[in-house]
């Protein structure tokens, strides 16, 4: 069984705090924030660990590349111990041009190398009780000697990668506790893309592909009137089709064509049409949405294929209200309780 976290969203850190114990309350397994230009992934995950008591408190994702390796490691234990050793740590590099344009990296080949080396700096630094750390590397150099007596981490902090393309995901299964997956993974990607790279991976450093947890964002949309959740969602996976570099999931799944419309559409910043290029199979296809009955009838296609299924509510063109709105059903609806087997039968409502 595939267990449930939640994307938390929120208009400020009071709200994003208040869902994350909403959800903790009802039983989910984790609660995920992520970072924008707008908002700092560690800062929401001190507000969330503050607010819950069970629930795994992880990223999804912090951008490694825009903080030092000594600046992420020492962020990630302050959380882990703030949260009392729930913290998973996801880390990405964004797109190419978020790593060049957002934060000024003057390298951006070869990322999932770049992820390799930071991931195993991290778990160096994390042991710097075992003597300095002297690295010389493609993207990352640190010489780093104690001052005095450095006690050992509580605990090994899990890590968790982000990763779309095929050589990605497989850095996952290199060095990764975990592969944190995008909005537009569908069954059909993880089933025939994501879980052979990672096998790949693991094989390639003589690790067990099974201890690598496969996390994933499904993005969610749930109205009593099934169209209006349907369109949230269909934007949703219009602003994400329209970036270039995750046509590779589009083309996967049979929806190139889509794909280059909505891209031409994006280009002209005709959101009306880049809304109306996506098909009515990418939404059945790419998401859940309908009523609250509709949508925990589709999330059982996604039962173990995904280890972790991490609900994300739609936002683009939506007002916040809306998104908090969206955002209690879910927990209200799709609560583990409410997956559960029993809750499957055809009097479910």
């Amino acid at each position: 069984m595939s267990t449930y976290g939640l994307s938390v969203l929120g208009a400020d850190l009071k709200s994003l705090a208040q869902t994350a114990h909403a959800a903790d309350a009802a039983g989910f397994d984790a609660v995920w924030a992520s970072e924008f230009y707008s908002r700092s992934g560690s800062i929401s995950m001190a507000a969330m660990a503050n607010s819950t008591q069970n629930c795994r408190i992880g990223s999804s994702i912090l951008y490694g590349v825009g903080r030092s390796p000594l600046v992420l490691a020492t962020e990630a234990r302050d959380l882990d111990e703030l949260s009392n050793g729930r913290l998973v740590l996801g880390i990405g590099n964004g797109t190419k041009r978020m790593m060049s344009d957002w934060h000024g990296v003057p390298d951006t080949s070869a990322p999932a190398l770049r992820m390799e080396e930071l991931v195993m700096l991290l778990r160096r630094i994390w042991n710097l009780h075992e003597g300095p750390v002297h690295h010389e590397g493609r993207f990352y150099r640190m010489n780093l000697t104690p001052t005095g007596d450095v006690g050992p981490s509580s605990r090994p902090i899990p890590i968790v990668t982000a990763g779309v393309r095929p050589r990605m995901c497989e850095a996952a299964g290199r060095v990764a506790d975990g592969l944190a997956g995008h909005p537009l993974f569908t069954t059909t990607y993880v089933e025939e893309i994501v879980r052979p790279a990672i096998a790949r991976g693991a094989a390639h450093t003589g690790r067990d592909a099974n201890d690598v947890e496969i996390i994933s964002m499904v993005m969610c949309a749930i109205h009593d009137d099934a169209e209006v959740a349907r369109r949230e969602l269909a934007q949703q996976i219009a602003f994400y089709s329209s970036v270039k570099s995750y046509e590779t999931v589009l083309d996967v799944n049979g929806f190139a064509s889509e794909g280059r419309t909505i891209r031409e559409a994006f280009a002209q910043r005709d959101f009306p049409a880049m809304f109306a290029a996506v098909s009515e199979e990418m939404i059945d296809t790419m998401g859940v949405a309908g009523t609250a009955h509709e949508v925990r009838e589709q999330l059982r296609r996604y039962d173990g294929v995904l280890d972790h299924i991490m609900l994300y509510s739609p936002s683009v063109g939506i007002a916040a209200e809306r998104v908090q709105q969206n955002l209690d059903s879910i927990i209200g609806e799709c609560s583990p309780a409410s997956m559960s087997p029993r809750q499957s039968g055809p009097g479910s409502t």
